[in-house]
């Protein structure tokens, strides 16, 4: 059975709970599935850094092992004492991961990537359809930045572009690198071109597995809830959605935008100047409910935990994802896997995700309110409220996600991955 060490970019709740810290995530992500999957067929160790860990920090729980590392420079370490026979860096952005690729070489120890998002395409449509003054800060803006940080959108484009370029020099140095889509295959491409690449959907969480094809449709004569896993920052693309409502709302006077998330900070009037200028798109986003008449029909959640999330997908008439850029999102992959009818905008790899459109109302450009409003009425017109869509939708995503399959064919490429470098002759 061999020794797999993962890199995370998030101290998992099970890690958190196993060395003592106070979990400060909502939920583990799609990495929970594939992990509890994974974890009876490996001797698996779970590695993230998180500046809470004053020290080195390791438990056990479920039968994983779990290290939490004040700082990458503890890679070294943690390498030498687990030792493991493969490094499975999932994402290719974050600093952490460039220096644990480092470590690894040093040691001579295999490594596997594996793409999350194509950061290049990301950082390339970020800020897509926001008007130019709320794109650049001013001095006051930047002075208020540095003692209280806010969302400004030019940092916020140095950071995604820095991100972006990290992802490049990851991959230029890659071997071995999984993903799950054409698009992310393609990125691949360009940037390991020497690097096999291995094939492998995600695992969602067990909450929406468990519950898959559980959407029902609601009567007719109710004004239908249209639900976005989020809307804080531009490439999630909330300010078309705006745009798009009004039209929704002359044939469903009634309707309901929900967004998963926070709403704009309010810290009352005093404040409310500093945050308009610290929070651009926030303060675009709200403009634009006020002046195209929104108030009362959009409505913020705040963060959901896993169940929470679930059942806001059972209680929507219709799933929206109009993101600028995706690979496989998981917020799409969970409404399809529950049944609930989708419509998304056609980029990256959300073709793939659902089948061509065949389980998704897929539209485009990203950023026309106009394809938007009438791809989420050719939904909401259907005579059975979408549910012959969400049907094809379920039976997509379970075969997609299906735990064991993924598992399975995870363990097959560590054992590929493992195979090719003793026959290249990497120790």
């Amino acid at each position: 059975m061999p020794k797999i060490l993962w890199l995370v970019s998030i101290t998992l709740p099970q890690a958190a709970a196993a060395v003592g810290l106070a979990s400060d995530q909502v939920g583990g992500g799609w990495l929970a599935g594939m992990l509890d999957a994974l974890a009876p067929q490996l001797r698996l160790i779970v590695a993230s850094v998180d500046a809470r860990a004053k020290t080195p920090l390791s438990g056990e729980k479920d039968g994983v092992r779990f290290a939490v590392l004040p700082a990458a420079d503890c890679f070294d370490g943690l390498l030498a004492g687990e030792a493991p026979d493969l490094v499975h860096i999932w994402g290719t952005e974050y600093a952490a991961a460039a220096a644990m690729q480092q470590a690894a070489a040093r040691r001579g120890l295999p490594v596997l990537v594996g793409m999350q998002g194509v950061m290049s395409d990301c950082a390339a449509h970020l800020c897509d359809g926001v008007p130019q003054p709320y794109l650049h800060s001013g001095p006051l803006q930047r002075a208020i930045d540095r003692v209280v940080p806010g969302a400004l959108l030019d940092r916020m484009q140095r950071q995604f572009d820095a991100l972006a370029q990290s992802e490049a020099a990851l991959l230029a140095n890659a071997r071995h690198v999984t993903g799950r889509t054409g698009f992310d295959r393609r990125a691949v491409a360009a940037l390991a071109p020497h690097a096999r690449y291995y094939p492998c959907n995600e695992t969602l969480r067990p909450a929406f597995w468990q519950a898959a094809g559980s959407w029902r449709a609601r009567e007719f004569g109710r004004a239908p809830v249209i639900l976005m896993s989020q809307g804080n920052y531009p490439l999630k693309n909330l300010h078309t959605a705006l745009l798009a409502l009004p039209a929704l709302l002359r044939r469903w006077p009634g309707a309901v935008l929900r967004v998963a998330g926070w709403p704009p900070l309010d810290k009352g009037p005093l404040l409310r100047p500093v945050i308009r200028i610290l929070f651009p798109y926030q303060t675009w986003c709200a403009r634009l409910i006020a002046q195209n008449g929104l108030t009362g029909h959009v409505q913020y959640t705040g963060p959901l935990q896993a169940a929470e999330m679930r059942q806001a997908y059972l209680d929507a008439d219709l799933f929206l994802l109009p993101s600028y850029s995706e690979n496989s999102p998981n917020s799409l992959g969970e409404a399809m896997l529950l049944g609930l009818p989708c419509v998304a905008s056609r980029v990256g790899g959300v073709p793939d995700v659902t089948g061509g459109g065949a389980g998704a109302v897929l539209y485009g450009p990203a950023g026309d309110a106009d394809a938007l409003a009438a791809a989420a009425a050719s939904v909401l017109e259907l005579p059975d409220h979408g549910a012959a869509l969400g049907k094809k939708a379920s039976a997509l995503a379970r075969a997609q996600h299906d735990p064991a399959a993924n598992a399975a064919r995870m363990l097959c490429i560590y054992g590929q991955v493992l195979q090719a470098e003793q026959e290249a002759g990497h120790d």
